[in-house]
């Protein structure tokens, strides 16, 4: 059995001529919490998307599990698929399913459990995440915090070897940000899973990372442990980690010179 569940070498993706993924290298080793991260619109989402097979990279080799997930056809995909639990950005839900059905909705669609077995498994998932008493409520009636963690059990429903988070601390109060936090890490020890977690959360995802990957333009721009990365030297890192407002990235959007826009040389004269 390989040592990494996910080995990413020279991956490239893109519309069209709209390049996204650039000659990606990257390794997820099992049983650990890794992250991504990087700023809005870098491509860490496509990565998470291209990983799970949703899109096919234009170059590149990408092995989820052994297995070549560019070569696979439709039945292996599905099949390797079944190993994935996903945690989508604001939870996700089936708004006109309750609590108790949006966590059974996978069981349901890909097993053929007894609806006794379902039941008991339902509540095993929310009672993990704190949730088995608002089994019958809809997601409506949640707060943000709650969708999240009712998402995060349907993401488990059926104990998944690889779980991937999609900003998983958007738009939490510190309470709600602190227990998903907790239940990322938590969860991915309990079942033996290792877990890739999409954010650009510095504080919060800090303490749960084995290791993390710092993307930009598409491609890794850093690499290390939390330590590693928060000590890092490098200019983007630096900016990144420390929230400067200055820096690798500049504050100015790239423009013409400001005096000649403004016409004031013309006015000297």
């Amino acid at each position: 059995m390989p040592s990494d569940f996910v080995e990413i070498s020279g991956l490239h993706f893109g519309y069209g001529r709209r390049k996204i993924l650039k000659g990606l290298d990257l390794r997820v080793p099992r049983g650990k919490v890794v992250s991504i991260m990087g700023g809005s619109g870098c491509g860490k989402t496509t990565l998470l998307r291209v990983i799970g097979g949703a899109l096919r990279p234009s170059a590149g080799t990408l092995i989820v599990d052994g297995e070549s997930v560019n070569e696979l056809d439709r039945d292996g995909l599905y099949r390797l698929r079944r190993k994935m639990g996903m945690l989508f950005q604001l939870g996700a839900l089936f708004t006109d399913l309750s609590v108790f059905d949006n966590v059974a909705f996978p069981m349901r669609e890909r097993t053929d459990l007894p609806e006794p077995i379902v039941r008991d498994l339902v509540l095993m998932k929310l009672h993990a995440v704190g949730l088995r008493g608002a089994s019958k409520l809809m997601p409506n009636e949640l707060s943000g915090g709650m969708s999240r963690r009712v998402a995060l059990a349907r993401a488990v429903a059926l104990d998944p070897q690889l779980i991937m988070y999609d900003e998983p601390f958007t738009g939490l109060d510190p309470i709600s940000l602190g227990v998903i936090s907790n239940l990322i890490r938590t969860l991915n020890d309990a079942l033996g899973a290792t877990s890739i977690v999409v954010t650009h959360d510095v504080r919060e995802s800090m303490k749960i990372l084995d290791y993390c990957y710092l993307m930009a333009e598409g491609q890794i721009v850093a690499q290390g442990t939390p330590a590693e990365m928060l000590g890092s030297e490098l200019p983007y890192a630096r900016q990144f980690f420390h929230g400067e407002i200055d820096g690798a990235v500049p504050f100015h959007y790239p423009g013409t010179d400001y005096g000649a826009e403004l016409g004031l040389a013309t006015r000297a004269r």
